[in-house]
């Protein structure tokens, strides 16, 4: 009896994590796919695939987009996003000081966390000069490409980092290899200095400026982000990163996080 409840049990944790990883596979590829293609595309028979999305499009998580039978993400998840972005503080409290960033700066601003072993824009805020850049919320990119991936895994050891990060995710967008080793001198690099900056991987004539988000125990669980022209980037360096850095000090603060005198006084010097 006990046996059949635990095998019970473990049919519906695989058929749980399936519905998840088919969830995320969507997000991920941000496009309405037919259930054979999904069933391919993450190496799931057929019949379960075809059994889930049903389950799927019956709760409204996913629904048809077209006559050919491709399914998106539905409406109903919009919703659970909203009820998760009004109740989770981070998100919300971050909201002005985006504002301000962009503001102040006339740059585009973002918060950034990590998504699994990938990096994300969780919010952001357009600026007000003309340029633009192409980054998409909720997009996941490899962490060593930005300048937030050196401060969120800056609590890693070497050895953890190495584990955490796929091998593939230190080519660069134009094909070279990151050097492991020269990624890890940048994120301590950028734990020392309380910001981390360069010009960008991922897009061209930009450059990335990222600032630490710490909870309560130190962990940085974000970043404050500027996107700029690379030439107004160079020109207002010192000023954006005050900005930056000032803006991420006070999340942390709303977040509990107690700063060291020493990062007190690094975060005046800057």
């Amino acid at each position: 009896m006990a046996a059949g409840a635990e095998d019970i049990a473990s049919r519906r944790t695989r058929g749980l994590d399936r519905a998840f990883e088919i969830l995320e596979f969507l997000r991920a590829r941000r496009q309405p796919m037919r259930p054979n293609e999904i069933a391919v595309a993450i190496g799931a028979p057929r019949s379960s695939v075809y059994e889930l999305i049903n389950l799927l499009l019956g709760r409204g998580m996913l629904e048809y987009h077209d006559d050919d039978g491709r399914v998106f993400l539905g409406r109903r998840l919009y919703f659970l996003g909203t009820a998760y972005s009004d109740h989770f503080d981070l998100i919300r409290e971050s909201e002005a000081l985006l504002t301000h960033l962009a503001t102040e700066t006339r740059e585009t601003s973002q918060l950034c966390l990590l998504e699994g072993n990938k990096y994300t824009v969780a919010k952001m805020h357009e600026g007000l000069r003309p340029f633009r850049i192409s980054a998409n919320v909720g997009e996941l990119v490899s962490i060593p490409w930005t300048a937030s991936g050196r401060l969120l895994v800056s609590h890693l050891s070497d050895e953890e980092i190495l584990d955490f990060i796929p091998p593939e995710d230190f080519v660069l967008p134009r094909g070279e290899k990151l050097d492991p080793a020269q990624f890890i001198a940048e994120v301590r690099q950028a734990a020392a200095e309380g910001f981390f900056t360069f010009h960008s991987t991922v897009e061209n004539f930009t450059h990335c400026f990222a600032a630490p988000v710490y909870q309560t125990d130190g962990t940085c669980v974000a970043t404050l982000c500027l996107v700029t022209p690379k030439e107004d980037g160079l020109r207002n360096h010192e000023a954006y990163v005050a900005s930056l850095v000032g803006a991420a000090n006070d999340l942390s603060e709303r977040l509990g996080y107690l700063a060291t005198p020493k990062q007190v006084e690094h975060s005046n010097r800057v």
